[in-house]
């Protein structure tokens, strides 16, 4: 009788034993969680100081106008970024469509099939490949076929193969979040599979499917390793696709490495420039998706 009549109290004492360890845990996981942000904005803070003090005293119309300088001269960027602009914007001329083809494919018509499955897992290892890695591939693919001619069609095709896995990614996830409902509807009034995709499915994805193109421009545009094995760089204004071209961030590795203040000051300037057009991006990226999470409210 005294055991019954103590079995409640007992439950209720290892009920509240038990979620006094629980809370225990949980306040230790939220001062762990904060800790470990405070840790990473202290740092990303002191990153962006550094690359604001040092590189703002290079900022001004030369570095825009003028070229590469030798050693312990005054110049600036401007083949640089030009080379920079190319390059990019042909890596996303190269990978867009692709991607776009090949994460439509994924979604619409591989779906959860083996097949699917396999082309995924070998997206997400490229995905995560070192860029250093697409670089020597291209290389090899490219650059050595051709006699070892460095040119920026070479660099532009080793950043289109970071391009390529971040857009079939994002079109894949973005057109499998579009209500099954919409395909279904369309089907039913006879619309074409291929009409269905282009005129609905790409519509409802389309603001997702702009962000990951977005993302993946802000990613490559601070890529040095590729560009080391493929366009090399040049001291000079060139617009020829098959020579060697400058860009940004090589010409960064070169000048940081280098013992002129002149340069260094340049490739701060450059970190800076860098900097402030990916933070850009990451705006208008999410600009775009909460403009479409609103319209969709």
């Amino acid at each position: 009788m005294n055991a019954a009549a103590s079995s409640p109290i007992d439950k209720a004492n290892v009920a509240e034993r038990l979620y006094r360890r629980r809370n225990i845990v949980n306040r230790i996981a939220i001062v762990m969680s904060c800790v470990a942000a405070v840790f990473g904005l202290f740092f990303l803070t002191w990153i962006l100081w550094t690359t604001v003090s040092k590189g703002l005293g290079g900022i001004s119309i030369a570095l825009f106008t003028e070229m590469t300088p030798p050693p312990q001269q005054a110049g600036g960027l401007a083949n640089a970024f030009f080379g920079s602009m190319m390059m990019c914007g042909l890596a996303i001329l190269i990978g867009t469509p692709l991607g776009i083809a090949a994460g439509t494919w994924l979604a619409e018509y591989a779906g959860a099939r083996k097949i699917g499955l396999v082309i995924r897992f070998v997206n997400d290892i490229l995905l995560s490949a070192p860029s250093i890695v697409l670089g020597l591939f291209v290389y090899t693919l490219v650059v050595a076929q051709m006699g070892g001619g460095f040119s920026a069609i070479a660099g532009a095709i080793a950043l289109a193969f970071i391009v390529l896995p971040v857009v079939v990614r994002t079109t894949d996830e973005m057109l499998r979040l579009v209500p099954a409902q919409m395909r279904e509807a369309a089907l039913s009034l006879g619309v074409p599979q291929w009409k269905v995709i282009v005129q609905v499915l790409y519509r409802g994805a389309s603001a997702g499917i702009v962000t990951g193109i977005i993302l993946a421009l802000a990613r490559i545009s601070g890529e040095t390793a590729p560009l080391l094995f493929t366009a090399f760089g040049n001291q000079y204004w060139s617009a020829d696709l098959t020579q060697p071209m400058a860009s940004v961030p090589v010409v960064m590795n070169q000048f940081t490495a280098s013992p002129y203040e002149s340069w260094q000051t340049l490739a701060w300037a450059g970190a800076l420039v860098l900097t402030f057009f990916v933070l850009v991006l990451s705006l208008i990226a999410r600009a775009i998706l909460l403009r479409n999470k609103i319209s969709h409210d």
